[in-house]
């Protein structure tokens, strides 16, 4: 059904330019008086409903006073199942990853440590008692000076407390070697995606525009003791990421049965 109302005709229209390229990533709109003179409107209201439709869809963003413009996207890769993939010995982890997927842009990390009380869906992972508190290292990662992800992990405080974990400076081997030497070495992940609107915190962190969905990426990880050690939750913004998984059939398995769509 094709929309009805003059502001949703102006959106739709706009928007259709957006998908077939006619207003490539980056353009800058009409302004409002030429999309008036466009559209055949004499209300300026009409114009900037049309107009906040996309806003909110995250097709189109504001840039006062110049106006409005088709938001860029330029999105990192990002590999979940990347946790224990072999990398260089003693380099800036996070770098490293920024550096080979060919991009070319310049990454940086703010970190913060503290002493929390967990949020329940951590302390469950974590299995630790309601009143224990955990250690929190917080990273916010920028590509470029924007933000782009934010990696939070929590660990028991008595296991991390006084070791390099704790520490609100890079950690250049990366913080799983960390736990490794303090005999809790990472063998086993399990991994929960969610996707959903922000919160505010997380709006505020990451500087997001109206209608941009994240992806949670929950992790949490256990030593060859099966005893849960870290729980990382990363926040990643739809409208900058493709999330890539790679899977190989391993040798000699067999072929799994076909699960019909629908089955529990």
């Amino acid at each position: 059904m094709r929309p009805t109302s003059v502001y949703e005709q102006i959106a739709d229209d706009l928007r259709t330019k957006i998908a077939d390229g006619t207003l490539q990533p980056g353009a800058q709109l009409p302004t409002e008086s030429e999309l008036r003179e466009q559209y055949g409107v004499s209300s300026r209201s009409t114009v900037r409903q049309g107009l906040m439709v996309l806003v909110n869809e995250g097709l189109i963003v504001p840039k006062r006073p110049k106006g409005y413009f088709v938001r860029r996207w330029q999105p990192m890769v990002y590999r979940p199942q990347s946790e224990f993939g072999k990398r260089p010995p003693e380099v800036d982890i996070f770098t490293h990853l920024i550096n080979s997927d060919g991009s070319g842009r310049s990454a940086k990390q703010e970190i913060e440590v503290a002493i929390v009380q967990p949020p329940s869906a951590v302390q469950e992972r974590l299995r630790t008692d309601e009143a224990d508190s955990v250690a929190l290292r917080r990273r916010t990662r920028f590509l470029d000076d924007k933000p782009y992800n934010l990696n939070d992990s929590y660990a028991p405080l008595d296991l991390v407390q006084g070791s390099e974990w704790m520490s609100p400076a890079d950690v250049a081997r990366g913080t799983n070697l960390v736990l490794a030497e303090l005999g809790h070495e990472l063998v086993q992940a399990l991994d929960e995606i969610y996707i959903r609107m922000p919160r505010p915190e997380e709006v505020r962190r990451l500087d997001l525009g109206p209608g941009t969905p994240v992806a949670e990426h929950i992790v949490t990880t256990f030593d060859p003791d099966g005893t849960p050690v870290q729980v990382t939750v990363n926040v990643v913004p739809g409208d900058r990421h493709v999330i890539v998984y790679e899977r190989r059939k391993p040798d000699g398995a067999e072929p799994q049965p076909r699960i019909p769509w629908g089955a529990p």
